[in-house]
Protein backbone atom coordinates (compact mmCIF):
# COMPACT_ATOMS: atom_id res chain seq x y z
CA UNK A 1 0.00 0.00 0.00
CA UNK A 2 1.02 3.40 -0.23
CA UNK A 3 2.36 5.52 2.58
CA UNK A 4 0.20 7.92 4.63
CA UNK A 5 0.93 11.71 5.29
CA UNK A 6 -0.52 14.57 5.96
CA UNK A 7 -0.56 17.71 4.13
CA UNK A 8 0.90 20.66 6.66
CA UNK A 9 1.31 24.04 4.46
CA UNK A 10 0.21 24.78 0.72
CA UNK A 11 3.76 25.86 -0.51
CA UNK A 12 3.07 27.75 -4.22
CA UNK A 13 0.84 26.04 -6.93
CA UNK A 14 1.94 24.76 -10.27
CA UNK A 15 0.13 26.13 -13.45
CA UNK A 16 0.95 24.05 -16.10
CA UNK A 17 -2.14 22.16 -17.79
CA UNK A 18 -5.52 22.32 -16.29
CA UNK A 19 -5.57 20.38 -12.62
CA UNK A 20 -3.78 23.37 -10.81
CA UNK A 21 -1.36 20.89 -8.69
CA UNK A 22 0.52 22.44 -5.47
CA UNK A 23 3.78 21.95 -3.75
CA UNK A 24 2.92 20.89 -0.42
CA UNK A 25 4.87 20.17 3.21
CA UNK A 26 3.82 17.05 4.88
CA UNK A 27 4.28 15.89 8.26
CA UNK A 28 6.87 13.46 7.54
CA UNK A 29 8.88 16.83 6.81
CA UNK A 30 9.05 15.87 2.75
CA UNK A 31 8.11 18.40 0.22
CA UNK A 32 5.46 16.53 -2.68
CA UNK A 33 3.38 17.61 -5.47
CA UNK A 34 -0.03 17.66 -4.68
CA UNK A 35 -2.38 16.66 -6.63
CA UNK A 36 -6.34 16.78 -5.77
CA UNK A 37 -9.66 15.29 -6.46
CA UNK A 38 -11.40 18.67 -6.67
CA UNK A 39 -9.68 19.65 -9.59
CA UNK A 40 -11.78 19.35 -13.04
CA UNK A 41 -9.86 16.08 -13.69
CA UNK A 42 -11.83 14.47 -10.22
CA UNK A 43 -10.62 11.40 -8.61
CA UNK A 44 -10.28 9.43 -12.32
CA UNK A 45 -7.22 11.04 -12.82
CA UNK A 46 -5.82 10.42 -9.13
CA UNK A 47 -6.69 7.17 -9.82
CA UNK A 48 -4.60 7.04 -13.32
CA UNK A 49 -1.50 8.40 -11.67
CA UNK A 50 -1.76 5.21 -8.70
CA UNK A 51 -2.23 2.49 -11.64
CA UNK A 52 -0.15 4.00 -13.87
CA UNK A 53 2.89 5.03 -11.04
CA UNK A 54 2.97 1.69 -9.66
CA UNK A 55 2.69 -0.02 -12.89
CA UNK A 56 5.93 1.80 -13.96
CA UNK A 57 7.83 1.26 -11.03
CA UNK A 58 7.20 -2.34 -10.82
CA UNK A 59 8.31 -2.28 -14.73
CA UNK A 60 11.38 -0.61 -14.01
CA UNK A 61 10.61 2.71 -15.02
CA UNK A 62 11.24 5.75 -12.77
CA UNK A 63 9.05 7.57 -11.35
CA UNK A 64 8.47 10.06 -7.99
CA UNK A 65 7.18 8.32 -5.16
CA UNK A 66 3.71 8.37 -4.18
CA UNK A 67 1.85 8.62 -1.93
CA UNK A 68 -1.72 8.74 -0.02
CA UNK A 69 -2.01 12.52 1.67
CA UNK A 70 -4.75 13.50 4.22
CA UNK A 71 -6.12 17.13 3.79
CA UNK A 72 -7.65 19.55 5.80
CA UNK A 73 -9.58 22.25 3.97
CA UNK A 74 -8.56 24.65 6.64
CA UNK A 75 -4.86 25.04 5.16
CA UNK A 76 -6.37 27.11 2.13
CA UNK A 77 -8.05 29.88 4.22
CA UNK A 78 -4.53 31.91 4.52
CA UNK A 79 -4.35 31.25 0.68
CA UNK A 80 -5.12 35.06 -1.21
CA UNK A 81 -5.61 33.15 -4.78
CA UNK A 82 -9.65 32.60 -4.96
CA UNK A 83 -8.76 29.59 -7.48
CA UNK A 84 -6.13 27.94 -5.03
CA UNK A 85 -8.71 28.50 -2.00
CA UNK A 86 -11.83 27.11 -3.61
CA UNK A 87 -9.45 23.89 -5.01
CA UNK A 88 -8.47 23.48 -1.27
CA UNK A 89 -11.61 23.48 0.18
CA UNK A 90 -12.97 21.26 -2.60
CA UNK A 91 -10.40 18.64 -1.97
CA UNK A 92 -10.58 17.49 2.06
CA UNK A 93 -9.76 14.21 2.67
CA UNK A 94 -7.55 11.92 1.04
CA UNK A 95 -5.59 13.49 -2.01
CA UNK A 96 -2.40 12.46 -3.92
CA UNK A 97 1.22 13.41 -3.35
CA UNK A 98 4.14 13.07 -5.94
CA UNK A 99 7.48 13.14 -3.86
CA UNK A 100 8.85 16.72 -5.74
CA UNK A 101 12.05 15.93 -7.19
CA UNK A 102 14.52 18.95 -6.25
CA UNK A 103 16.90 20.44 -8.75
CA UNK A 104 15.31 18.16 -11.30
CA UNK A 105 15.01 19.32 -15.02
CA UNK A 106 12.50 19.16 -17.97
CA UNK A 107 13.55 16.99 -20.34
CA UNK A 108 15.16 18.41 -23.35
CA UNK A 109 15.92 16.20 -25.96
CA UNK A 110 18.92 18.70 -27.55
CA UNK A 111 20.41 18.73 -24.18
CA UNK A 112 20.08 15.32 -22.66
CA UNK A 113 20.32 11.38 -25.03
CA UNK A 114 18.56 8.53 -24.15
CA UNK A 115 19.19 4.92 -25.40
CA UNK A 116 16.85 3.37 -28.03
CA UNK A 117 16.57 0.20 -25.01
CA UNK A 118 15.03 2.80 -22.46
CA UNK A 119 13.18 5.26 -25.47
CA UNK A 120 11.78 1.70 -26.11
CA UNK A 121 10.71 0.89 -22.93
CA UNK A 122 8.96 4.06 -22.59
CA UNK A 123 7.35 4.20 -25.82
CA UNK A 124 5.58 0.58 -24.81
CA UNK A 125 4.58 1.39 -21.52
CA UNK A 126 2.86 4.28 -22.59
CA UNK A 127 1.39 2.25 -25.59
CA UNK A 128 0.11 -0.05 -22.89
CA UNK A 129 -1.23 2.74 -20.84
CA UNK A 130 -2.65 4.61 -23.68
CA UNK A 131 -0.66 7.55 -22.65
CA UNK A 132 -1.43 10.83 -24.53
CA UNK A 133 0.38 13.32 -22.68
CA UNK A 134 3.69 12.33 -23.64
CA UNK A 135 4.16 14.58 -26.92
CA UNK A 136 6.85 16.44 -27.75
CA UNK A 137 4.26 19.35 -26.96
CA UNK A 138 4.75 18.47 -23.55
CA UNK A 139 6.98 15.23 -22.65
CA UNK A 140 5.57 15.29 -18.89
CA UNK A 141 9.59 14.04 -18.48
CA UNK A 142 12.16 15.32 -15.64
CA UNK A 143 16.17 15.18 -15.54
CA UNK A 144 17.32 14.45 -12.12
CA UNK A 145 20.58 13.07 -10.64
CA UNK A 146 21.11 12.06 -14.96
CA UNK A 147 18.34 10.20 -14.80
CA UNK A 148 15.16 10.38 -16.77
CA UNK A 149 12.12 10.18 -14.39
CA UNK A 150 8.24 9.67 -15.54
CA UNK A 151 5.24 11.94 -14.14
CA UNK A 152 1.97 12.88 -14.64
CA UNK A 153 0.02 10.15 -15.82
CA UNK A 154 -3.52 11.31 -15.34
CA UNK A 155 -4.75 11.20 -18.72
CA UNK A 156 -3.79 8.00 -19.57
CA UNK A 157 -5.82 4.57 -18.96
CA UNK A 158 -8.41 6.99 -21.38
CA UNK A 159 -10.80 4.08 -21.23
CA UNK A 160 -11.81 4.40 -17.97
CA UNK A 161 -13.97 7.07 -18.99
CA UNK A 162 -16.32 5.30 -20.88
CA UNK A 163 -16.59 1.78 -19.19
CA UNK A 164 -19.50 0.72 -21.65
CA UNK A 165 -16.82 1.64 -24.61
CA UNK A 166 -13.58 0.13 -22.71
CA UNK A 167 -13.19 -3.21 -25.05
CA UNK A 168 -12.68 -0.96 -28.27
CA UNK A 169 -10.98 1.71 -26.67
CA UNK A 170 -7.91 -0.84 -25.23
CA UNK A 171 -7.83 -2.53 -28.69
CA UNK A 172 -6.90 1.09 -30.24
CA UNK A 173 -3.43 0.92 -32.06
CA UNK A 174 -0.91 3.68 -30.18
CA UNK A 175 0.33 6.57 -32.64
CA UNK A 176 4.00 7.36 -30.91
CA UNK A 177 4.88 9.79 -33.84
CA UNK A 178 4.70 12.38 -31.62
CA UNK A 179 5.97 10.45 -28.46
CA UNK A 180 8.41 13.04 -26.93
CA UNK A 181 11.13 9.43 -27.30
CA UNK A 182 10.32 8.72 -30.60
CA UNK A 183 13.44 10.69 -32.18
CA UNK A 184 15.90 8.37 -30.19
CA UNK A 185 14.99 5.45 -32.49
CA UNK A 186 12.60 3.43 -29.26
CA UNK A 187 13.59 -0.30 -29.54
CA UNK A 188 9.82 -1.86 -28.91
CA UNK A 189 10.54 -5.36 -30.17
CA UNK A 190 13.29 -5.24 -26.87
CA UNK A 191 11.14 -3.12 -25.02
CA UNK A 192 8.24 -5.61 -25.53
CA UNK A 193 10.00 -9.14 -24.95
CA UNK A 194 11.35 -7.10 -21.61
CA UNK A 195 8.01 -6.17 -20.51
CA UNK A 196 4.76 -7.82 -21.88
CA UNK A 197 5.18 -10.98 -20.02
CA UNK A 198 6.25 -9.28 -16.95
CA UNK A 199 2.15 -7.93 -16.55
CA UNK A 200 1.00 -10.55 -14.74
CA UNK A 201 -2.15 -10.94 -12.68
CA UNK A 202 -0.29 -10.91 -9.69
CA UNK A 203 1.71 -8.05 -10.83
CA UNK A 204 -1.98 -5.85 -11.70
CA UNK A 205 -3.31 -7.20 -8.32
CA UNK A 206 -0.24 -5.27 -6.67
CA UNK A 207 -0.97 -2.28 -8.39
CA UNK A 208 -3.92 -2.43 -8.35
CA UNK A 209 -4.87 -2.71 -4.46
CA UNK A 210 -2.97 0.90 -4.39
CA UNK A 211 -6.09 2.66 -5.64
CA UNK A 212 -8.18 3.60 -2.85
CA UNK A 213 -11.55 1.98 -2.31
CA UNK A 214 -13.25 5.35 -1.95
CA UNK A 215 -11.73 6.64 -5.29
CA UNK A 216 -13.47 3.12 -6.95
CA UNK A 217 -17.09 3.49 -4.77
CA UNK A 218 -19.93 4.31 -6.89
CA UNK A 219 -18.39 3.87 -10.16
CA UNK A 220 -21.25 3.29 -12.78
CA UNK A 221 -22.32 -0.06 -13.56
CA UNK A 222 -19.97 -1.38 -10.77
CA UNK A 223 -21.44 -2.87 -7.46
CA UNK A 224 -17.72 -2.96 -5.62
CA UNK A 225 -14.28 -1.01 -6.13
CA UNK A 226 -13.20 -4.42 -6.50
CA UNK A 227 -15.10 -4.87 -9.21
CA UNK A 228 -13.96 -1.74 -10.65
CA UNK A 229 -10.30 -3.19 -10.38
CA UNK A 230 -11.41 -6.17 -12.08
CA UNK A 231 -12.50 -4.38 -14.93
CA UNK A 232 -9.25 -2.68 -15.11
CA UNK A 233 -6.63 -5.81 -15.15
CA UNK A 234 -8.68 -7.25 -17.88
CA UNK A 235 -7.99 -4.42 -19.89
CA UNK A 236 -4.49 -3.64 -19.07
CA UNK A 237 -3.95 -7.92 -19.73
CA UNK A 238 -5.48 -7.45 -22.69
CA UNK A 239 -3.61 -4.46 -23.96
CA UNK A 240 -0.37 -6.31 -22.68
CA UNK A 241 -0.96 -9.16 -24.85
CA UNK A 242 -2.05 -7.16 -27.98
CA UNK A 243 -0.47 -3.44 -28.22
CA UNK A 244 3.13 -4.55 -29.28
CA UNK A 245 2.01 -5.24 -32.53
CA UNK A 246 -0.21 -2.03 -33.00
CA UNK A 247 2.47 0.66 -32.11
CA UNK A 248 3.13 3.26 -34.69
CA UNK A 249 6.00 5.57 -35.56
CA UNK A 250 5.56 7.81 -38.26
CA UNK A 251 6.99 11.26 -39.27
CA UNK A 252 6.06 13.77 -36.12
CA UNK A 253 3.75 16.65 -37.32
CA UNK A 254 4.89 19.88 -36.73
CA UNK A 255 1.30 21.89 -36.08
CA UNK A 256 -1.03 19.43 -35.40
CA UNK A 257 -3.01 21.04 -32.23
CA UNK A 258 -2.34 18.35 -29.48
CA UNK A 259 -4.59 14.75 -28.56
CA UNK A 260 -4.59 15.11 -25.28
CA UNK A 261 -8.23 16.18 -24.13
CA UNK A 262 -9.49 19.37 -23.45
CA UNK A 263 -9.88 18.90 -20.02
CA UNK A 264 -6.38 18.45 -19.67
CA UNK A 265 -4.91 20.86 -21.27
CA UNK A 266 -6.79 23.65 -20.03
CA UNK A 267 -7.77 24.75 -23.93
CA UNK A 268 -11.16 25.39 -25.04
CA UNK A 269 -12.55 23.17 -28.49
CA UNK A 270 -11.11 25.11 -31.76
CA UNK A 271 -14.61 25.91 -32.31
CA UNK A 272 -15.12 27.78 -29.18
CA UNK A 273 -11.82 29.62 -29.95
CA UNK A 274 -13.24 30.63 -33.73
CA UNK A 275 -16.70 31.69 -31.82
CA UNK A 276 -14.62 34.45 -30.24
Amino acid sequence: MLRETFATRYVTPLREGGSLPGIVEADDLGTYVMKFTGAGQGRKSLVAEVICGGLARRLGLRVPELVRMGLDPVIGLGEPDQEVQELLKASGGLNLGMDYLPGSLGFDPLAYRVSAAEAGRVVWFDALINNVDRSWRNPNLLVWHGDLWLIDHGAALIWHHNWPTAAASVARPYDASDHALALFGPDLAGAAAELAPRVTGELLAETLAEVPDEWLADEPGFDAPDAVRAAYAEALTTRARTVSGAIAVGRPTEDRPSQAPGWLTGRSHPESEAAR
